[in-house]
């Protein structure tokens, strides 16, 4: 039988012209545990056109990334858990 499953991101994105950063915070909802947080940001150099959709963009990605790690440990800590024995999650 095939089940599926479906999860959710949110993504927020908050942009400070006055420092020139990006801000984004990506929300994990699972239905199965808490909701797991990740952050990015990105900071546009002073030199640099404002164009914010390249801002939106890499603060995103990092906030994505941050929420797939933060996956990976969760992973890995859940198989420890089941099997008491260090878990070595590799790609």
């Amino acid at each position: 039988m095939v089940q599926t499953r479906n999860w959710t991101v949110d993504v927020a994105i908050d942009e400070n012209e006055e420092d020139r950063r990006t801000h984004a915070v990506a929300v994990l909802h699972s239905g199965v545990r808490s909701p797991v947080r990740g952050e990015g940001t990105a900071h546009r150099a002073p030199c640099d056109r404002e164009v914010p959709e390249v801002g939106d963009e890499l603060a995103t990605a990092r906030a994505l990334s941050d929420l797939a790690y933060q996956l990976l440990d969760m992973t890995a800590a859940d198989i420890e858990a089941i099997t008491h024995r260090p878990a070595h999650l590799i790609s």
